[in-house]
């Protein structure tokens, strides 16, 4: 089944995360089908906190991907902030 997940990259303390579309079989930081966005929880000052590719997120739910959890919350979030 493929997933869209959360990838960790950045150093101690310091937490970044990769929007990535994988096969859910393979390891959290395995190689992945498409990168599709990041996650930066630590964002000070201008720093961008979150960046999607909406469309290809869709595509792939369309393809029949299934977001993780805190993925779809974080969807439903950047939508809410895109809209606005």
């Amino acid at each position: 089944m493929v997933t869209i997940r959360l990838t960790r990259r950045g150093g101690r303390n310091q937490p970044f995360y990769h929007v990535v579309v994988t096969d859910s079989r393979k390891r959290q930081g395995g190689p992945s089908l498409e990168h599709v966005g990041f996650f930066n929880p630590v964002a000070r000052g201008s720093e961008q906190k979150l960046k999607l590719d909406l469309p290809r997120i869709d595509y792939w739910v369309g393809k029949g991907a299934q977001p993780s959890e805190r993925v779809a919350h974080l969807v439903s979030s950047y939508r809410k902030q895109a809209t606005a």
